[in-house]
């Protein structure tokens, strides 16, 4: 059962994120909670997590949003959605909102940027379209097998959805790249499977693809337990049997990663899979800092406005 509730929110809608990838931009959530219920979401341990199947909709984010950037004010080259949501859940409340929201922002001339896991509406659609040059994105896949998305991401839109997506946003003119992430060891990190799915990606036009294995905190392995048959639950934890405790860049707490060697075997073969069909990697450096540096461009590459640098509110790429 689902419930979606509605509140006013009180702080700033544009906010700044503690993540490395995304201190760049701007950032916004429109929800509390998410509805894809994805079973490996770290929004779970959250403060403000109104718990599974439940969703709070910020209600007036769109007039706070115009109040905030109001003329005479500082306007972001780009804002990010939504570093602990989802611009495109499952609710009419969230996509009327979501679209509200976006067609304000290019309307003026304000950059937006997203990843999702869920199904973007027509209209929405064909808005991003129309202003190609100021949108970048990030479709969530990490696997081709209907059933392991179905039971590990049981409210998003199916991988067949998110694969006509990416095309239509790359057949579009829009910077879009797929996101790996996170990759499941011993369900999704198989040779076969990588194959598939970077087959997949190179046939609808995927050049950049950003990739992340799965790491663990107590709310996390709670979901799992909860949400995942035995079958597949087995071999999935038993890979962290010797885990590795990491301190996340940017985040106050810390996370529990697959032993080193071991992320580096997955993440080579992933890499290896990539550039047999032209697809560059992007490693995610937040919770790979042993591993990879820089950014894994979750918020996608911005061209400076070197006449308002100095004026943004927030720093941009």
């Amino acid at each position: 059962m689902v419930t979606v509730a509605k509140a006013n929110r009180r702080s700033p809608v544009l906010t700044p994120s503690g993540l490395a990838c995304l201190s760049t931009l701007p950032t916004i959530n429109l929800t509390a909670g998410c509805l894809h219920n994805c079973a490996y979401c770290y929004i779970s341990g959250y403060r403000n997590y109104p718990g599974t199947g439940k969703l709070i909709v910020y209600e007036n984010t769109l007039a706070r949003l115009q109040q905030e950037l109001r003329p005479g004010r500082p306007k972001p080259r780009a804002v990010y959605f939504s570093p602990s949501s989802d611009l495109f859940q499952p609710a009419p409340e969230v996509l009327e909102l979501s679209h509200a929201l976006v067609d304000f922002l290019l309307s003026e001339g304000i950059g937006v940027a997203f990843l999702t896991k869920g199904e973007i509406p027509d209209e929405t659609l064909e808005l991003l379209l129309d202003h190609a040059d100021l949108v970048r994105a990030q479709i969530g896949l990490i696997t081709l097998d209907e059933k392991i998305a179905r039971i590990f991401e049981p409210n998003a839109a199916s991988p067949r959805t998110r694969l006509w997506q990416l095309h239509s946003l790359i057949a579009g003119g829009i910077a879009a790249a797929a996101r790996l992430d996170p990759i499941l060891p011993g369900l999704t990190d198989d040779p076969e499977a990588l194959d598939r799915l970077f087959a997949a990606l190179a046939q609808i036009g995927v050049t950049r693809a950003a990739a992340g294995v799965l790491f663990l905190r107590p709310g996390i392995l709670c979901r799992l337990r909860k949400a995942i048959p035995g079958d597949m639950l087995a071999p999935l934890l038993k890979a962290y049997e010797q885990e590795s405790q990491t301190a996340m860049r940017g985040a106050d707490y810390p996370i529990y990663n697959l032993p080193l060697e071991r992320r580096r075997e997955i993440l080579e073969r992933v890499q290896e899979a990539a550039e047999l069909y032209g697809i560059g990697i992007d490693i995610c450096a937040c919770k790979n800092p042993d591993i990879a540096k820089g950014s894994c461009n979750i918020a996608g590459r911005w061209p400076a406005r070197p006449s308002e640098a100095t004026q943004d509110v927030l720093p941009l790429v």
